[in-house]
């Protein structure tokens, strides 16, 4: 999901308190959606971008958030502030990025927005299995992003051994229980033949119940080879095959 353009103004009339820094402070923040119906299934959410991520997916749409640091960052009091305001309007705050389980800082901001009352989703593509089960204690839910199997996600990442980290979460949340959605975007020369059905059938046998798929955004991404790009599996296919396999499966729109 994109970081939207009235996110920052929508935090411009939020107080700041400028007491004793705290752990959760330390959170670096390149984004903030202040309402959404989409992101927390169920739920009336707000979506917190963190800034920074590991792996440079071909079609990262959210480039901004791939660096660690931000120019203009926000503040985590002026996000805490804004919750604050939001009691009983809101249900739930999303952490999203970027990647977020890349920041110590995460589970301190959690804690505090759990304590407000607010249900907490992740947004994640499991780069870290060690930091993310330091964080299940908060997670109602999780949008896990699977890419490829294990041996192919450099093809997608451009980072040896990600694919090994990103399926040991995997396993990790089944294994916990949180309420999750596995989620894949699709490259655009993917068949379903080739490469599609061997990973629905391999994540069906792993024991995934809710599976969504989405083509990938070739006309503002990472890599602009990609631009264009036709693809070459059949939406159609996709569908009957998902229905098949998982007992919630849909196809989203790019």
């Amino acid at each position: 999901m994109a970081v939207t353009g009235s996110a920052t103004a929508a935090l411009a009339d939020e107080p700041c308190p400028r007491a004793g820094k705290g752990p959760a402070d330390a959170l670096r923040i390149g984004g903030l959606t202040p309402l959404t119906s989409i992101d927390y299934p169920g739920e009336l959410a707000a979506v917190v971008f963190c800034q920074g991520c590991p792996w440079r997916c071909r079609y990262c749409q959210n480039t901004h958030l791939l660096p660690v640091r931000t120019p203009d960052p926000i503040p985590w009091p002026r996000v805490r502030a804004f919750l604050a305001q939001r009691r009983g309007l809101l249900d739930a705050l999303v952490f999203s990025g970027g990647e977020p389980t890349l920041q110590p800082a995460l589970r301190a901001a959690m804690s505090e927005a759990a304590a407000m009352g607010f249900k907490i989703g992740l947004h994640t593509a499991g780069p870290s299995p060690q930091r993310l089960r330091r964080l299940l204690p908060w997670l109602g839910w999780v949008g896990l992003d699977i890419k490829a199997p294990p041996g192919d996600y450099r093809s997608v990442t451009g980072v040896p051994g990600s694919g090994e980290r990103a399926w040991e979460s995997l396993d990790l949340l089944l294994g916990a229980g949180v309420a999750l959605e596995v989620r894949t975007t699709l490259m655009p020369a993917w068949t379903l033949e080739a490469e599609i059905a061997p990973l629905m059938e391999r994540l069906a046998a792993r024991g995934v119940g809710r599976y969504v798929l989405q083509p990938a955004r070739t006309d503002a991404c990472l890599d602009t080879g990609l631009a264009g790009s036709p693809v070459a599996y059949s939406l159609g296919e996709l569908r009957a095959l998902g229905a098949r396999l998982f007992p919630a499966f849909e196809v989203r729109a790019a």
